[in-house]
């Protein structure tokens, strides 16, 4: 009677599960126990658990059940088993690499009020911070520490401080008495060392840390001369001696002479008081003339405008450019007009473009930020120091100690670099190069080498 009962209370179900969707069913199917099963056995032959079995059988879990051949018992579906989560723990942070955490830079620079050098390194500096708060939208995190290191500071009392062995860059010094216990202290404790500007001394040749950015008139002149012998091969040379005794570009036009002999190249050399008969006897009609001053000064290149005037008025074929000096740049506002007409090329590390939006939007941000304009110099020393922070600072936190800086970044707004190993064992020095072209179209473009 019992199992009647129960045969017919399933046939209920069925008949009351028609009518329902199959995801409320919570059994698979019927079970006819045979003479011998087991609970075990039949949730083995169908891929559940006794527990499985039991819970969709509740009357299993009485005391002394047992199964009886002719029962109907309900078989479940097996209990869907959520994969196991194995959380890995996060690798440990290494915040010995500089990529990991914030970049503590410090400044050890005259910063003060006092007199131009004072003045000209608080512009630097004020440059340094407006590249921080930059990288700092780009969620590149800083730390900086700035020093007042004067002309009479002991630079040792400074380097004692605490955390000054804890920075990653240093920015300094100014004055060449400071550099040996700095170039000690960047060695000792792997620090890297940007010096923007004049030393005297090898440091750089002895020391890997060290990355010095100024150089000499020596390397101007024969990255010049280079740059003059593989552009202009096609160009009609004419030197034009201006009388000025005073001139160090001997230098340069020597240097350019000995090599124009030893590969054949004739050149003309003339006089700036020459009359205007000879003066254009000394210029070809047949290719384009360069035409180069023994002197940077302005009285004579002003003198030599007046010359060309006259003899390409009087000679309608003639073409002539100008291959200059860096201190050019700083005629650019008297002369602009005629470094166009005469198509002129400046040799030179950094360029100053005032028709540049980025430059002109520099310049406001720096009014905003500190009151006050830009020093009127060349380079401008506040946007040197811009291009120099986001140069190294970017190149940190990018590739971290392997950062070297030997490859260039042309975002920078006046002064780029790109460095180059002196030695086996020494430093970084910056070869970057570049001729400022003054387009006959009233253009400027930067070729740079």
């Amino acid at each position: 009677m019992r199992v009647f009962l129960r045969y017919m209370l399933v046939l209920l179900m069925l008949s009351m599960g028609t009518g329902l969707s199959a995801q409320t069913k919570t059994w698979k199917e019927m079970h006819k126990v045979k003479k011998k099963e087991t609970i075990y056995g039949i949730a083995k032959e169908y891929g559940i658990t006794e527990e499985e079995l039991r819970k969709a059988n509740p009357e299993m879990n009485v005391p002394d059940y047992k199964l009886k051949k002719g029962d109907y018992i309900f078989i479940p579906y097996p209990e869907v088993k959520k994969p196991v989560q194995t959380v890995q723990p996060k690798p440990a942070v290494d915040y010995s690499d500089v990529r990991n955490r914030a970049i503590r830079v410090g400044v050890m620079l005259p910063l003060h009020d006092v007199d131009g050098d004072g003045r000209r390194m608080v512009e630097y500096y004020r440059g340094i911070l407006m590249a921080c708060e930059e990288l700092k939208k780009d969620g590149i995190s800083i730390d900086i520490h700035a020093w007042n290191v004067n002309i009479d500071a002991d630079i040792s009392q400074t380097l004692a401080e605490k955390g000054a062995d804890k920075l990653d860059i240093i920015f300094g010094p100014l004055y060449t008495k400071q550099m040996d216990a700095l170039s000690q202290f960047v060695k000792a404790n792997k620090i890297k060392l940007v010096v923007p500007f004049s030393i005297n001394g090898n440091h750089v040749e002895k020391n890997e840390n060290i990355y010095q950015v100024y150089q000499t008139p020596e390397a101007l002149n024969e990255d010049a001369i280079n740059a003059f012998l593989s552009r202009f091969q096609n160009y009609h040379v004419v030197i034009i001696d201006c009388n000025d005794r005073t001139s160090n570009k001997g230098m340069f036009t020597f240097g350019l002479r000995k090599q124009l002999d030893e590969k054949g190249i004739k050149y003309n050399i003339t006089n700036l008081n020459s009359s205007d008969e000879a003066f254009a006897k000394s210029f070809a009609l047949d290719k384009p003339n360069m035409v180069i001053l023994n002197t940077g000064r302005s009285p004579e290149l002003t003198a030599t405008f007046a010359k060309l005037d006259v003899l390409t008025s009087s000679n309608s074929g003639v073409k002539v450019s100008l291959f200059g000096y860096n201190e050019w740049l700083m005629y650019e506002y008297a002369h602009a007009q005629r470094y166009h007409k005469y198509d002129t090329y400046v040799p030179t590390y950094y360029y100053y473009n005032t028709l540049s939006g980025k430059t002109q939007d520099f310049e406001t941000r720096y009014r905003n930020n500190f009151g006050a304009s830009m020093m009127n110099a060349i380079p401008r020393f506040g946007i040197t120091g811009y291009d120099h922070a986001m140069f190294f600072l970017k190149g940190l936190h990018k590739q971290g100690k392997n950062f070297t800086g030997e490859v260039s970044d042309k975002t920078a707004l006046q002064t780029q670099l790109r460095f180059m190993k002196t030695g086996k064992s020494g430093g970084m020095q910056n070869r970057q190069f570049m001729l400022v072209h003054y387009n006959r179209n009233k253009s400027i473009s930067t070729i740079v080498y």
